[in-house]
C-alpha cells in the first residue's frame, strides 16, 4: 500500500456527494487538497471541517469545469506550492432530464455535454502535461454503469459515460510510457443528489429513483477511489465497477415493495 501522506490530490465538483466523500476520505490519509466546485460556500464549510479535523492544507477554487478558458486560467495560477498535482479525481458530472431523444430538451444535451466529457477533458488537459513533465502522477475519473450499458431515457447521459470510459482507456495509453497511472471508478445507484438535479429539483420524482432500494452511498465510492490510489507503484487499477447488491445492471434493479 502506498502512503499518500502529503500529496496533492485535486477534486472538481467537490462540494457535495462523491467529490466531497473523496475530499473527506483522502484528508484522512494526510492528503493535501485542492477542492473545486460552483458553490464556493459549500466549499468555505468543507474546508474548515477538514482542516479542524485533520490538520490537512485545503485549497478551494471556485470553478465551472464547462468554460475552458476559466479552467487554464485557474490552473495556470495556481501557487507555486500546489502546482504539483499527484492525483486528479476528475468527478464533476452530471444527468439532466429524463426523455426520449426525439422529445427531448437540447439545453440538457449540451450541459451534459460540456460537463461530463468536454469539462473532464479541460481539467486533464491543464493538469496532465504538468503530470508527463514529472513522469508521475494518477488520474481517476467517476464514470458510471451508465457508461457500460445503456438505460431507458438515458441516451444523451449514457452517451457521456462511454466518452468517459473511452477517454479513460485512451488517455493510458497516451500515457503508458510516462509513468502515470489512469483509473475508471463506475458507479451504479448512489444516494446523492444525482436524481434531484436530474429531475431539476422535483423531490417526488428524484424520491422515486430510490424507492425500494438501499443504494450506495458517496463513502462507498470514496472507499474504491482510495483503493485505487493507494496500490504499490506498478500496480494500476484499470476499473472499478460497484453496485449496491441490489442493482445487477443498468436496467436489472430489484426494487423491496414490503
Amino acid at each position: 500500500m502506498a502512503s499518500l501522506k502529503n500529496k496533492i490530490v485535486f477534486i472538481t465538483g467537490a462540494s457535495s456527494g462523491i467529490g466531497k466523500a473523496c475530499a473527506e476520505i483522502f484528508a484522512s490519509k494526510g492528503t493535501n487538497l485542492i477542492l473545486c466546485a460552483r458553490r464556493i460556500d459549500r466549499l468555505n464549510e468543507l474546508r474548515k471541517t477538514l482542516i479542524k479535523k485533520y490538520k490537512v492544507k485545503v485549497l478551494i477554487l471556485q470553478l465551472d469545469v464547462r468554460k475552458s478558458h476559466d479552467v487554464k486560467k485557474v490552473i495556470g495560477s495556481l501557487p507555486t506550492q500546489w502546482k504539483q498535482i499527484d492525483i486528479l479525481i476528475n468527478n464533476a458530472g452530471l444527468a439532466r432530464g429524463f426523455s426520449k431523444v426525439h422529445e427531448a430538451d437540447i439545453t440538457h444535451w449540451e450541459e451534459m455535454i460540456d460537463t461530463n466529457v468536454k469539462g473532464l477533458l479541460y481539467v486533464t488537459r491543464a493538469i496532465l502535461s504538468q503530470m508527463v513533465e514529472r513522469k508521475r502522477g494518477h488520474v481517476i475519473n467517476i464514470g458510471s454503469t451508465a457508461g457500460h450499458e445503456v438505460n431507458v431515457m438515458g441516451n444523451v447521459y449514457c452517451a457521456t459515460k462511454f466518452a468517459v470510459k473511452a477517454l479513460t482507456q485512451s488517455i493510458r495509453v497516451d500515457v503508458l510510457d510516462k509513468n502515470i497511472k489512469v483509473t475508471s471508478v463506475d458507479p451504479g445507484m448512489v444516494l446523492t443528489e444525482f436524481a434531484k438535479v436530474r429531475f431539476s429539483g422535483d423531490e417526488n420524482r428524484s424520491n422515486e429513483v430510490y424507492e425500494g432500494v438501499t443504494p450506495l452511498s458517496p463513502k462507498d465510492v470514496a472507499e474504491a477511489v482510495l483503493f485505487s490510489a493507494n496500490r504499490p507503484k506498478n500496480v494500476n487499477i484499470n476499473e472499478i465497477v460497484l453496485t449496491p447488491i441490489c442493482q445487477a445492471s443498468s436496467t436489472q434493479i430489484y426494487r423491496n415493495k414490503a
